[in-house]
This record gives structure tokens, C-alpha cells and sequence, in this order.
């Protein structure tokens, strides 16, 4: 993802101005009776900003590694909506991540944009390890980015963007989605929607049943 400084250094990402509309499109509806989200690799910032003042029933929890916290903070000082508590420190492959505010103190709903590419396939399986614990009973789990098919491309531009993830770090690539969707299934999710978007991406909507994950507690 290309960045460039704003003023005070705030980071700014296109990409994310240009998929911001239909993301939400899909978010409204999953997240409509959601209450406590989690945002894994928040980047710049600025979905959250967008999400969270477009939906104001949720309260928007960015998280990052620790060198984009200060750009994320940026954003959301500048918004300052009420609904989008400061960022937290997160590295998917850590073995405690941050907690909800909610009772029981999981997420019941985590959204994650343009990640799974840039992790190894390690970071990959250690996100859904993590996520077994963070989420709540019958949580929601949204992923938006490029995915393979069948072990294919589904398109030229895609090819070629993997090409370039693969030439930048050989560990990341785009991912396939059967093998995803292996992951999500192992801590009890169940896929719900496969959502075509622009530029050849997808939201992949996932929901956990209540059963699911007292079997993952025994």
C-alpha cells in the first residue's frame, strides 16, 4: 500500500478513499447489530475514522504494530468521534491480544482490510489462532482483500499484483481462498457471504454460532 504525508505527518493511503464506499455498503448490513469491533492492521487510520461516523452504534477499536499507532492516532484526534478509542498495540502472532469492553470481554465483530497478502502464511494461521479467543459467541468476521480461487488467479491484475507482493517479501502473496476458509472453519466459523467487490477484491463474511465456540473452551 502506497502512503504519502499530510500535514503533521497524518498518512494517507488512496487506496483507502477509493474502497471505502462499497466496504461500508457490505459493513452496514453484517455489522447492524454488532456492538464492539475490532480492526486488525488499521494501516493509516482512515477506514475507521470513515466506518466508525458512519456507523456510530459501534465502538471502532483499531489496532496496528507499534510504529503506526502514532499515524492512527492522528486521525482519530482530528475526527474525534466518540466511538473510536484510542489504538492498541496488536502483532497478530503475540499470544495475548487486546480485549473488548465488552462483559465478557471478546469482540463480536472484527473487520480486516488488505492484511492476509502482506502476512506470511505463519502470521496468517497465527491471526485465526488469536481470533479463536477474541472473538464473542456469535461474532462476525468480515476480510476484505484479493483472493485465489481453486489455486487460481481470478484475474491478469491480480497475477501481476501477486507478482509484485511476491518480488517485495517472498513470505506474503495472495492467499487461496479454500485455505482461508479452512482456517475460519477450524475455530468455528461458518462462511455467510462471498461478495464480489471492485478492482477484482472480496468480502468474505463469516459468522460464529454459540455452540462453535463452547466446543473451542472444552
Amino acid at each position: 500500500m502506497t502512503t504519502r504525508p499530510l500535514p503533521r505527518d497524518k498518512p494517507f493511503a488512496p487506496s483507502c478513499d477509493r474502497n471505502r464506499a462499497p466496504i461500508l455498503e457490505v459493513l452496514r448490513e453484517r455489522f447492524e447489530h454488532r456492538q464492539h469491533v475490532l480492526e486488525i492492521g488499521s494501516g493509516t487510520g482512515q477506514h475507521a475514522v470513515y466506518f466508525a461516523g458512519a456507523m456510530p452504534w459501534l465502538r471502532w477499536q483499531t489496532s496496528e504494530r507499534e510504529a503506526h499507532l502514532p499515524g492512527i492516532a492522528l486521525w482519530l484526534d482530528e475526527a474525534g468521534l466518540p466511538n473510536t478509542p484510542a489504538p492498541v498495540m496488536l502483532d497478530v502472532t503475540q499470544p495475548t491480544w487486546p480485549a473488548s469492553t465488552a462483559a465478557d470481554s471478546r469482540f463480536d465483530a472484527v473487520f480486516t482490510a488488505n492484511t492476509l497478502h502482506i502476512m506470511s502464511w505463519a502470521e496468517v494461521e497465527a491471526c485465526f489462532a488469536g481470533l479463536a479467543h477474541a472473538l464473542a459467541d456469535d461474532a462476525t468476521l468480515v476480510i476484505y482483500g484479493p483472493f485465489n480461487v481453486g489455486g487460481a488467479y481470478t484475474s491478469d491484475s491480480n497475477r501481476e499484483f501477486d507478482g509484485w507482493l511476491k518480488a517485495r517479501d517472498p513470505r506474503s502473496g495472495i492467499r487461496d481462498f479454500e485455505a482461508v476458509d479452512a482456517l475460519a472453519s477450524g475455530i468455528g466459523l461458518r462462511l455467510q457471504d462471498d461478495i464480489e467487490m471492485p478492482s477484482n477484491n472480496r468480502c468474505l463474511v463469516w459468522r460464529r454460532s454459540s455452540a462453535a465456540r463452547v466446543a473451542l473452551d472444552r
